[in-house]
């Protein structure tokens, strides 16, 4: 499965996403928590400093364009000097807020967040502080919200309304809106606020809400997998959803459909730093993947990802594909055990398809050849060394024919490429393994274009067949040496010059490696 979310992740292209919503600025007080106040039983912080960051509808935006997504964010800030600090932010991270509007009559949202150090170390919030106004936004500043947006929808791919109950998610200006895109068939995701209201939200495409959210929503106790799933299902009747994303934190997700059926998306365990910010997380991936068609099962499974990754930074930090390619390849072996040779045998097309995602994630490419007719420590010493020089190491194994066509012999290869290649697979230094038929491993040097080529054996480094092709654009070749007395001809042969059932074989100690 990991590797098909990495295809899907690959393919998400830059959609073009509206956010609307609850502008929030995110003040964070950084200190030390050094000793308890002489004026009163409280901690005192000594402040080293202080960072801005954005949060709520903005900070949904900044998570979209950490996915490379572009984005237009609609909402409100104050006329004051937190609007604009937040407009400056926006305009620095790329952030379109041309439909964000000024209101004199209440200041922007502000939550302060002061983060203690016990001994220079372990960072935890000792204390939040908001500011903000409640109440809907008016009546002349939705309909210019709406004079401005509604012309604009068929440039949208997606839009997500991020409600965080300061007023400006109102029916007044989300019915004509929601109403339009349905019109317009552009995915409508929300994430929902905290009170239980849905009747705003009627008719969008999804919603995003936590276990409390769709409690209060539905009326339904959301404590088991199940009950969510059961809750879920009520959410979509409830609001008119096609389909309702219902998150469980350490449970995962649940999906419930439209057709009243449900299903449940678990997360592997995460060492959970900070929850803020996970919900604008999870709703930025399924956007951005809703905006590229991807389908509601997958959603979940990319939002667990991204939602997963999120709680494990401090405060609200944005998370990119890179970082999610980079998750999903570091969990792929576990998740794919069960499948042909734990997913590591393929052909040159999937292959590249692999390598372009690892490449993504930051990953350097390792690749060595040869036939491995009969596997033994040697081959795995070697192998394990040549794993070394990267994060991905490729074997590209003879085909038989190609065994053959080498004059290895009569009788050579011992074992057909099929089981050579399940013995390779089966290592844990090696994560793929791909046949090529030609007597060369060119065609596969070209294609897959590794940072490293590296052979074991006698070789020096000129005498490495492809050499000439990696060091062409750029790469490098390794010669690492070879286990004196331990080459596969050499076995063959004192296996059939022996009558003993027993072989004694050399020592195993790798050479030093040649320079190159």
């Amino acid at each position: 499965m990991s590797y098909h979310l990495i295809e899907l992740v690959e393919q998400l292209g830059s959609p073009h996403v509206l956010v609307v919503g609850d502008l929030i600025l995110d003040r964070y007080i950084w200190g030390e928590a050094e000793r308890i106040s002489q004026e009163a039983p409280v901690i005192l912080l000594r402040e080293d400093r202080q960072e801005h960051r954005l949060g709520g509808a903005a900070n949904v935006a900044h998570m979209l364009r950490g996915l490379d997504a572009q984005v237009t964010l609609a909402g409100l800030v104050g006329s004051d000097e937190d609007g604009q600090i937040a407009r400056a932010e926006l305009e620095r991270l790329g952030i379109d807020h041309s439909a964000t509007l000024t209101d004199a009559s209440r200041p922007t949202t502000v939550k302060i967040r002061f983060m203690g150090r016990a001994q220079y170390r372990h960072p935890h919030q000792m204390l939040r502080v908001d500011r903000e106004v409640r109440t809907a936004i008016s009546a002349e500043l939705s309909e210019k919200l709406l004079a401005d947006l509604l012309p604009k929808l068929p440039r949208y791919q997606a839009i997500l309304i991020s409600d965080y109950a300061k007023g400006v998610c109102e029916k007044k200006l989300l019915a004509p809106l929601i109403e339009a895109a349905k019109g317009l068939e552009i995915p409508v995701i929300v994430d929902p606020a905290n009170h239980g209201s849905c009747s705003a939200y009627h008719g969008c495409t999804a919603a995003t809400p936590n276990r409390l959210e769709t409690s209060r929503a539905t009326g339904l106790e959301v404590k088991t997998v199940e009950e969510g799933m059961e809750a879920a299902k009520r959410l979509c009747a409830v609001a008119n959803l096609d389909h309702a994303f219902v998150t469980l934190d350490r449970d995962g997700i649940v999906v419930g459909y439209k057709t009243g059926e449900a299903s449940h998306f678990p997360t592997r365990p995460r060492e959970v730093c900070d929850i803020t910010g996970a919900g604008d997380m999870v709703l930025a991936m399924i956007g951005v993947g809703a905006a590229a068609g991807i389908a509601p099962d997958d959603l979940a499974r990319l939002a667990n990802v991204a939602g997963g990754l999120e709680v494990e930074q401090i405060g609200v930090v944005p998370i990119s594909r890179r970082d999610i390619l980079q998750d999903l390849l570091r969990w792929s072996r576990p998740e794919e055990s069960k499948s042909r040779h734990g997913g590591k045998v393929a052909d040159l097309d999937e292959l590249q398809r692999h390598v372009s995602a690892r490449r993504k994630a930051g990953q350097s490419i390792v690749l060595t050849n040869g036939c491995f007719d009969l596997l033994h420590v040697g081959h795995v010493t070697y192998l394990q060394e040549a794993a070394k020089e990267g994060d991905c190491l490729i074997v590209a194994l003879n085909s038989d024919a190609s065994v053959r066509r080498l004059e290895k012999g009569p009788d050579r290869p011992i074992f057909d490429e099929h089981y050579r290649a399940q013995m390779l697979a089966a290592l844990e230094a090696v994560d793929f393994v791909v046949v090529f038929d030609e007597d060369t491993p060119h065609a596969v040097l070209e294609a897959i274009q590794p940072d490293v080529l590296v052979k074991g054996g006698t070789y020096s480094v000129a005498d490495i067949v492809g050499r000439e092709v990696v060091e062409a654009y750029g790469g490098r070749v390794k010669a690492m040496g070879a286990v004196e007395g331990l080459s596969t001809t050499d076995i063959v042969r004192r296996l059939r010059q022996v009558s003993a059932p027993t072989l004694k074989m050399p020592s195993i100690t790798m050479p030093e490696r040649k320079a190159g």
